[in-house]
């Protein structure tokens, strides 16, 4: 049975969320973007092959081509000039959001090795969610002969609500698989 995670917010847990926090329909927390980025350091300085790979490796994660980010001012500690290319980064909305959301949590989490579960401490305070991942070849959509190297990745789940137990009542009516409660 293949669940699709937008129809549930639609059909079940908007109505939930809603009579459970007792706000109105404009305050109850949905799901705004998700941001994937990949850092990858002093290797895009010295390898310049490095930022094109994580590029290409991240656009068909994503499905949309990602921009490069830069860094914003020279750190002589780090010996990296201002507005040197250091990482990519995507940010996925509507429909892509959903697919994405609906195949990391169903496909991608479930492939991570010795993987027990989601930290509910991972919550910023504003209700949004960040997970990191060490090796991008999780995804089915990576074919693992073709890496050159492999990277980790971090994902940024930024959602409407106010507080860290309006999203994560959120999430974990979309299966979220947390391993443990969030404590207040």
């Amino acid at each position: 049975m293949t669940v699709n995670l937008k129809q549930r917010y639609r059909e079940e847990v908007f109505e939930a969320l809603h009579k459970t926090l007792k706000c109105n329909a404009m305050q109850t927390p949905k799901l705004l973007k998700i941001t994937l980025n990949m850092g990858l350091g002093s290797a895009a300085i010295t390898d310049k092959k490095q930022i094109a790979g994580a590029q290409k490796d991240l656009k068909m994660i994503a499905g949309q081509h990602p921009i490069v980010t830069r860094t914003r001012r020279s750190i002589a500690g780090f010996k990296i000039r201002e507005d040197w290319p250091i990482g990519v980064k995507v940010t996925l909305r509507g429909d892509r959001m959903w697919n994405f959301l609906q195949r990391l949590i169903f496909v991608v989490l479930p492939r991570v090795r010795d993987f027990r579960g989601l930290n509910a401490r991972s919550f910023d305070g504003h209700g949004n969610y960040n997970l990191g991942l060490s090796e991008h070849i999780v995804f089915p959509e990576i074919n693992y002969d073709k890496v050159e190297r492999v990277r980790g990745l971090d994902i940024a789940i930024t959602t409407t609500a106010r507080t860290n137990e309006e999203a994560y009542a959120l999430l974990s009516r979309l299966f979220f698989p947390f391993k443990n409660k969030l404590v207040k």
